[in-house]
């Protein structure tokens, strides 16, 4: 009898989760290349999975390598053209290269595909938004906040959003309703929630200065 030992279907398939979560923890401490290495064996081991070059290139996207990326984007979409994720990863890709109508098209479709795809829809609010749609992004954001999920971005986008159309009270209103939802400064600086934080006290010291410069510039001494 053979002491050998093989792989399961079960086997290969945990083995290969442990790789995808061992590769996303090392995206997420910055290890860009360690993360690479390990979705390039997955690669290797199954070429025609979706999943691995989707992932793959959105850590070449947060490395900043984005036509890597974008090559990984679109091979995904080749095998799954389903896969709603690698449709807003992609739109991503557009709206950082400042491909805004390209951008939307694609998060268009990840909603077709997934309506319940709450990144998809904060994304298209933020590039309905940098188009200056201010009305439509609103929209967006208010649908997002209807699945339950990530408050704290959707109310920190549509108060940035409020902000930029002018409308103080309901900006100031949601920055302090993002501020209630969004991760303390001590949990850790990588997670895009702390550095969210961050950016929404900026944009409320901002909004104060610019508030107390408005009034103060019209006051006169009485007597």
């Amino acid at each position: 009898m053979s002491s050998s030992y093989r792989l399961s279907y079960k086997d290969i398939n945990t083995h290969d989760q442990c790789l995808r979560s061992w590769a996303w923890a090392q995206a997420q401490q910055g290890d860009y290349s360690k993360a690479i290495m390990l979705l390039n064996q997955l690669i290797n081991r199954h070429p025609h999975k979706a999943i691995d070059y989707n992932n793959r290139g959105l850590v070449y996207f947060q490395g900043g390598q984005l036509e890597q990326a974008l090559t990984d984007y679109n091979t995904a979409l080749q095998l799954d053209p389903q896969m709603a994720s690698a449709y807003n990863n992609r739109a991503n890709y557009y709206a950082a290269c400042g491909r805004l109508a390209a951008a939307i098209a694609d998060y268009d479709q990840a909603i077709d595909l997934i309506p319940s795809h709450v990144r998809a829809w904060i994304n298209r609010g933020i590039t309905l938004r940098d188009l200056g749609r201010y009305e439509q992004a609103i929209e967006n954001f208010d649908i997002a906040l209807l699945l339950g999920q990530l408050e704290g971005h959707i109310y920190a986008e549509r108060g940035r959003t409020y902000h930029l159309w002018g409308d103080w009270n309901c900006c100031v209103a949601d920055y302090y309703l993002a501020l209630t939802q969004l991760p303390q400064k001590g949990t850790s600086s990588s997670d895009p929630a702390v550095r969210l934080r961050l950016q929404v006290e900026t944009w409320l010291n901002q909004l104060s200065g610019a508030l107390s410069h408005t009034f103060g510039a019209g006051m006169r001494d009485e007597g």
